[in-house]
């Protein structure tokens, strides 16, 4: 049985244990998403949210700086009832033929007993610089062992996930629909949105957050 770490899939090994079908970029998707208003005590909170991005140089910051100061308390400021924002949470998944574990960065999960139990949303945390790679590997293996999670404790035929990528303040978020799961290989239909820059459309990211929560 392969056995994965996240951080270990590339676009070399990903096709080994997973049918992925991406689709043509559809702003729709998206745009569906950031309908409605905020309250005036979130508006408050992201304008707090984003004065602390605008007057400093984050090119200059670390990753775990911009984790702390924009990404983190954006999740938590999408927590509703008992889903809840945890960091360095731990994930894992057995399928037929292969296995996936690792520790996610992020991720808006149902909360139970004081344990994550279903994630909506994982978050990826991508390096910049000489250590960057495409972050979106990993998304995939982490988003396919969330909805693995999600199907053995309500085994539907088909199981909806939503996962992002930061780099620095900018959000990618995607989603995507897993089916087959006992085959040797699942199938992963994944829609992937735009960029979104925290600075300046905090708002429509938080949006998309509440959608993916509620």
């Amino acid at each position: 049985m392969q056995q994965f770490t996240f951080s270990e899939l590339s676009q070399d090994n990903l096709p080994s244990i997973v049918n992925l079908v991406e689709n043509d970029f559809d702003i729709d998707i998206w745009n569906k998403m950031v309908a409605g208003q905020d309250t005036e005590k979130e508006q408050n909170k992201l304008n707090l949210i984003q004065d602390y991005l605008v007057n400093y140089q984050l090119n200059l910051m670390n990753e775990a700086t911009i984790w702390a100061r924009a990404i983190y308390p954006l999740l938590m400021l999408a927590e509703r009832g008992n889903i809840q924002a945890w960091a360095e949470v731990p994930l894992k998944a057995k399928f037929p033929h292969f296995e996936l574990a690792g520790i996610v960065d992020g991720v808006l999960g149902k909360c139970v007993a004081g344990e994550i139990g279903v994630p909506y949303l994982v978050v990826v945390e991508a390096k910049r610089g000489l250590e960057a790679k495409n972050p979106r590997f990993q998304l995939y293996g982490e988003m396919l062992a969330a909805a693995w999670s999600n199907w053995h404790n309500s085994p539907q035929a088909e199981q909806k996930i939503f996962g992002c990528y930061t780099i620095s303040d900018n959000w990618t978020f995607v989603s995507a629909v897993v089916r087959n799961f006992e085959d040797d290989c699942p199938t992963m239909t994944v829609d992937t949105s735009k960029e979104y820059i925290q600075r300046i459309e905090a708002v429509t990211i938080f949006k998309i957050l509440k959608f993916i929560v509620n």
